[in-house]
């Protein structure tokens, strides 16, 4: 009989974490285009076409993003962690990126602002959980 391993329940509860925050940001980004297109119609000084092509990208790479997250929460391995690090990292990159030579509305500002602190909360997270290692071996026989 082994007993559990507290890293390991550790790295669960942080993936978990992480992955209802890259929920949240997913979701802020698809009510984000929903806002640009409301916007477009009744507000359209309250939306640039550079609000239109960030909003869009945002929100498709969210959705990359949440099946990297719930394939690493799901301890589908070494890669799939490694992989949801290296998007958080470019993503955040990219949003940082955004926020400083990208003009956008100020509303817009203030949401990609927010999903930037989602994403570097879920990428702590992320950094913070270990891999998963090789499964136990079970009782010999």
């Amino acid at each position: 009989m082994t007993t559990p391993d507290p890293t390991d329940a550790l790295a669960r509860s942080s993936l978990h974490t992480a992955r209802i925050l890259i929920a949240a940001y997913a979701t802020l980004s698809l009510l984000t285009v929903a806002a640009i297109a409301v916007l477009s119609a009744v507000a359209p000084s309250l939306v640039s076409p550079q609000a239109w092509v960030r909003g869009v990208i945002v929100a498709a790479t969210s959705i990359l993003t949440l099946g990297f997250a719930r394939r690493a929460a799901r301890r589908a391995g070494d890669r799939a962690l490694l992989r949801l690090r290296i998007v958080l990292v470019v993503i955040l990159v990219a949003v940082v990126g955004v926020l400083l030579f990208v003009p956008l509305p100020g509303w817009m500002v203030a949401e990609q602002g927010v999903c930037g602190l989602l994403l570097l909360c879920a990428a702590v997270l992320a950094f913070r959980a270990s891999p998963a290692g090789p499964a136990a071996p079970g009782p010999r026989r």
